[in-house]
Formats: C-alpha cells, sequence, structure tokens
C-alpha cells in the first residue's frame, strides 16, 4: 500500500483539474467565479485568466486577498470518503502577460490561447501563502508555502 504525502495529493489535484472555485470579497460579501487555472511547478503561484471587466477582477482591484478550491469530486456518495479537496490562500495580482506566466498557464490550457490573448483579458496570479488539503472528508493538513 503507498501512502502518499500531503504534497503528492497537491500535486495530484493541480495537475489532475483543470476548473477551480475563486473566492473574491468586496465589502464583506463573498463572491465565487469558476476559472480554469494552472500551477507553477514550485506550487507557489496559481494563475487563472480573467475579462477585466468582470466583478471577480474589480473585487481583486478592491481587495487582493482570495482563495482558490480544487477538487477531484464525482458528485457521488464515495466523495465522502475519496474525494480530495485543496483550499489554496493567498494574493492575487495580474502579471500582464508575462511570457514565462503565459506559458505556464496554456500547457495546461492550451484551448484558451485566444482568451488568454485577447485586449481585454487579463492574467492574474495567486502568490499562494497557504493551502489546506482535505482528505477522507475530514482529514485536513495545512502547508505554508515559502
Amino acid at each position: 500500500m503507498t501512502v502518499n504525502t500531503p504534497e503528492d495529493v497537491l500535486i495530484d489535484i493541480l495537475k489532475g483539474q483543470s476548473l477551480a472555485v475563486l473566492a473574491t470579497e468586496k465589502e464583506g460579501r463573498p463572491y465565487t467565479n469558476l476559472i480554469a487555472f494552472a500551477a507553477t511547478d514550485d506550487l507557489k503561484n496559481i494563475l487563472f485568466v480573467t475579462p477585466r471587466f468582470t466583478r471577480k477582477y474589480s473585487n481583486i482591484q478592491v481587495s487582493n486577498y482570495a482563495s482558490i478550491m480544487i477538487d477531484n469530486r464525482s458528485n457521488t456518495i464515495s466523495d465522502f470518503k475519496d474525494a480530495t479537496v485543496v483550499n489554496a490562500m493567498g494574493i492575487v495580482k495580474e502579471v500582464d502577460k508575462v511570457p514565462f506566466f503565459s506559458d505556464v498557464y496554456l500547457s495546461k490550457q492550451p484551448h484558451l490561447e485566444k482568451f488568454l490573448k485577447a485586449p481585454t483579458s487579463a492574467l492574474m496570479m495567486m502568490e499562494v501563502e497557504k493551502y489546506i488539503i482535505a482528505t477522507s472528508f475530514q482529514n485536513v493538513v495545512e502547508m505554508e508555502v515559502k
């Protein structure tokens, strides 16, 4: 029996999933969005693209602290014992389509190249401060990112 470390579990989720839920807030009111994401190999950054005229973009301009939830649930009863949920918390900023970060994003989301390159789109990056990994519905591990 192979026992996966929390870092192994984190890497599996970040590489295996394409979509996540971004949580932002403005004036104490939470707001969530589905995003297509990519993570850097060092696990320090999560990238996503958004049009600049969206609520999520304007929320980040006001308060750049956010949370991203990524999971592997299948919407079945087995999720209570088998699903893994990762919550990344950190600061989000626009990275102005820096070639390195654009390449990381497009290596995972090549079908979104036109969206990324649109003049109205912003490439956003969360500098992850902490990951919270929940497995088997209630086993929780926190990982600080250095």
